[in-house]
């Protein structure tokens, strides 16, 4: 069996080949993501200086992709992506107005 391991950033890939093909193991650092959030959560209100905008969550985007998968109920459809805006939306507000995901969060309130 062969392994190649590639490190892009926060995200480590490792390929090993087998006899019936290629296994893909992805694997994310998260440690310094949630940190950072919690810091932006505790700095202020998340809104901008003239209140137009409002910074709500910081995402990894292999975390986009799981969400993708479980809407789609296919393991091979994990494109966050080529989700309609709208279901997009309604996954975001479902996860990130859990307590479960509350790490992803940067700013209090509701989405």
């Amino acid at each position: 069996m062969s392994k190649i391991v590639e490190k892009n950033g926060l995200v480590t890939e490792t390929f090993y080949g087998t006899e019936k093909g290629v296994v893909q193991e992805r694997k994310i650092d998260h440690k310094p993501i949630l940190e950072h959030n919690k810091k932006l959560y505790n700095q202020n209100d998340g809104y901008s200086p003239d209140k137009g905008l409002k910074r709500i969550a910081s995402i990894p985007t292999i975390i986009l992709e799981i969400w993708a998968k479980e809407y789609n109920g296919d393991q091979n459809k994990g494109n966050w992506f080529a989700l309609p805006k709208n279901v997009q939306t309604k996954i975001l507000k479902e996860k990130l107005n859990s307590s479960d995901y509350r790490y992803f969060r940067t700013a209090p309130g509701n989405f």
